[in-house]
Order: structure tokens, then sequence, then C-alpha cells
């Protein structure tokens, strides 16, 4: 009787002390004010308490997009060429604010972010820099999101879950420090939508710029049954976002996001999808290192074709026309390695890759194949050479003859 007795009091103790030992939560609020007459967005974090962060440690690129910074606590501006800004929070209530230009060209004159009277095309990466973060230990940042728009802008979308009518929650399980990523449009928006599988897609471009909603989303429906087969990972939220020139005639993703320029073909004359090709980027998120690059861009390019093939997208004729000209536009590439690779280069990247799918089918009857490589590949947080190698080789179960190549050398 006396030892169950002790066995209830210790029971009632550690439900006492439970709570005492969970994460003690904090809020964490980004207010963003867009403002396109300055082509400027003025942010402001606000801490609930800052006494919960020693220190937030933010990367600002070469400090030329950021401005007028004010904060409770201590503020560090470290100029140079990496240019680093350290808020160490006030104790109570606690807030850092500054500017950050928008608009972003490249080296060819085109826009890679850009903000306009009626709307503005930015991504969440540059509004709030990257961080190390520096906490108390037993606290958790609760991160949410808020904008504030221009007089006549309908609507803001980002990829994150809405909680509001301009308000997002931001939650990434991957990463201490949660800021919002990925890409962003706001404006005078149009916009479409429909539910893939368990994920929410959502197609938007401001008005006037000529994108075709209905033909990517079309698109995306006839691929998906493919894409669901292939990536274990399916995203709750998807905004793919285009524009017309002056933007940059490309495609780029982000978080859960995906940036498309507005006025090329959503699957080329060449046959193969920019947009396809980032949504493997996206969800693959295979992270390659050491000179390297050929692994994550011949992957999301070799799916590319894969996944509109697979689909019924592709006749064989096609896909045989579509390897002449990659092999064509390889002729002349000798290796894979470098930091990054051009598109010859990935082309015979894709062509080694539809070797290695080969020669994995026939020596494991048809039992496996590159897609158990890429799964594997996508359980490791970086990639390199070797390592894929060997990854290939373990699902081959023997030495590989394909990747016996001088190309990987």
């Amino acid at each position: 009787m006396a030892a169950g007795l002790k066995r209830m009091l210790a029971a009632g103790l550690l439900a006492l002390c439970g709570p005492l030992w969970a994460a003690q939560k904090v809020d964490l609020d980004y207010h963003v004010h867009l403002l396109p007459q300055s082509d400027q967005a003025e942010v402001r974090l606000t801490l609930a308490r800052g006494s919960a962060v020693r220190s937030l440690d933010f990367d600002l690129g070469d400090g030329s997009r950021y401005s007028h910074f004010k904060a409770d606590g201590q503020w560090q501006l470290i100029p140079g060429k990496d240019t680093r800004g350290i808020w160490r929070p006030s104790a109570d209530k606690a807030s850092l604010s500054y500017r950050v230009r928008i608009s972003n060209t490249r080296k060819n004159g085109t826009f890679e972010t850009r903000m306009t009277p009626g709307w503005g095309l930015l991504r969440g990466d540059d509004l709030v820099p990257p961080a190390k973060l520096d906490q108390q230990d037993g606290t958790e940042l609760v991160s949410r999101l808020q904008f504030e728009l221009p007089a006549g802008w309908k609507s803001i979308e980002t990829a994150w879950p809405r909680i509001g009518k301009q308000r997002f929650r931001i939650d990434n399980p991957a990463r201490l420090f949660d800021r919002p990523t990925g890409w962003m449009l706001a404006g005078k928006l149009g916009s479409r939508r429909t539910r893939l599988g368990e994920t929410e897609v959502t197609v938007a471009s401001p008005q006037g710029q000529g994108m075709r909603r209905m033909d990517v989303l079309t698109l995306l429906t006839f691929v998906w049954p493919q894409v669901q087969a292939l990536v274990p990972r399916h995203p709750g939220k998807l905004l793919i976002i285009g524009a017309s020139d002056p933007m940059w005639r490309g495609a780029q993703a982000g978080h859960e996001s995906i940036y498309l320029h507005s006025r090329p073909p959503l699957v080329s004359e060449r046959g193969n999808s920019p947009m396809l090709r980032e949504l493997v980027q996206m969800l693959a998120r295979v992270n390659d290192r050491e000179r390297s690059d050929w692994i994550s861009e011949g992957l999301a390019e070799y799916y590319a074709i894969e996944l509109l093939r697979r689909a019924g997208g592709m006749s064989d004729e096609r896909y045989q026309a579509l390897n002449d000209r990659l092999a064509r536009d390889s002729k002349g590439v000798t290796t894979l390695r470098g930091e990054q690779i051009g598109t010859a280069t990935q082309a015979k990247a894709v062509l080694l890759l539809q070797e290695l799918d080969r020669e994995i089918r026939l020596k494991t009857r048809n039992k496996r194949s590159l897609d158990d490589v890429l799964h594997a590949a996508m359980r490791l947080e970086t990639v390199d050479t070797e390592e894929f190698v060997q990854l290939s080789e373990s699902v081959l179960g023997e030495s590989s003859t394909v990747l016996d190549s001088k190309l990987l050398q």
C-alpha cells in the first residue's frame, strides 16, 4: 500500500511539473507595409518577450537593399562584402524595423523582383534576410506575417497558410528561425485555384500580364498523379505566380512556390517544361555540394521530361527526338563537375541519368529504378558525386558501369 501511495504521489508531481518542462511559446510577429511610391517595404519584427532571444545575427548580403534600422535593445551593423546586422532585443516587448528595396534586376536588365504602382512581385527571402538565432533554452517562437497593402491593392498571395485577410502563419519545422520565405505577389490580381490531392494550388498574376492561368492548372492536373507517385512529400499549399516583360524570362522555385514568366510556353518546342523542372526542384529538395551541381540540375530536368512522359504527354517518337537533341546539345561536354552548370552540361547529365535508370532496371529485373536513388538522395541534407554513386550502387546491389565514367571525375 505504501509503495502504491508513493507511485500515486510521484505521478501527481509529474503532472504538476509537466507544463514547466514544456517549451514556452513566444510570439514573433512580422508586419510588412508595402510602399510602391518609394519601391520599398517597411518591415517590423516584434517579439512579445524580447528576453526569449539573446540575439538575431542577420546576413544582409552587400547591405545595399536595407536601410532605416530602428531597434528596441542593441543594434550593431557590421558593413562589408557580407554585411551583418546583429539585434540583441530589450527584455520586454521588443521590435526591430527597417526598410528593404523591392525591385531587383539581373545582369541582362530584366527584373527578378519588381514593384509597380499597381502590384508587387517579391521574395519573402528578401523581406526578412536569413539569420542565426540564439534563443533561450525552453522557448519556441510562434511566427505570423501581416501585410499592410497600399490603397487600391486588393490582395496578397503567399505559399504560407492564411489565417486572416492579409495574415499568414509561418512555420518551417526544418528551421529554428521561422521567416516568411518563398515567392509572393500583391496588388490587383487575377487568380485561379484548385485542389490536387492534398495540395491547394493557386495560380496568380497581376491583371493584364498575359498569364495563362488555366493552362498552368490543366498541365498540373494532368501530371499530378505521377508527381504523387514519385515524391512522397505533398505540400499543403502550392503557389505559382507570374508576370510579363520586363520580368526575367525564366522559371524559379522558392518555398512551396514557383515564379514563371507568363510568355514562354509551358512545354517548349524542345519538349521540356521549365515549370515541371522547378516543381521537381521544389518538391525533391536535393541539395548538392563539392562541384556536384549536375545532380540537382540533372535530376530536375530528367524528371520534368519523365513526368510528362509517364502521364502520357509524350510519344515514343517525341521522346527519341528530344534525346537526339540532348545528344547534339551536349556533344562537346567532357565533364559534369562544376559549381554551376550550363544547358549543355545539364543535357549530358540527363542522358547519363537515363542510362543509369536503364542499368538499374535491367540489373534488378525492373524491381528498382532511378526513383529509388532520388528517394535516397532526398533523405540526405546534401549530396556530392561520390555519395550519389554510393546511393546508386546500393540500389543496384553492385558497382555501376554507367557511373564509372570520366564525366564524373
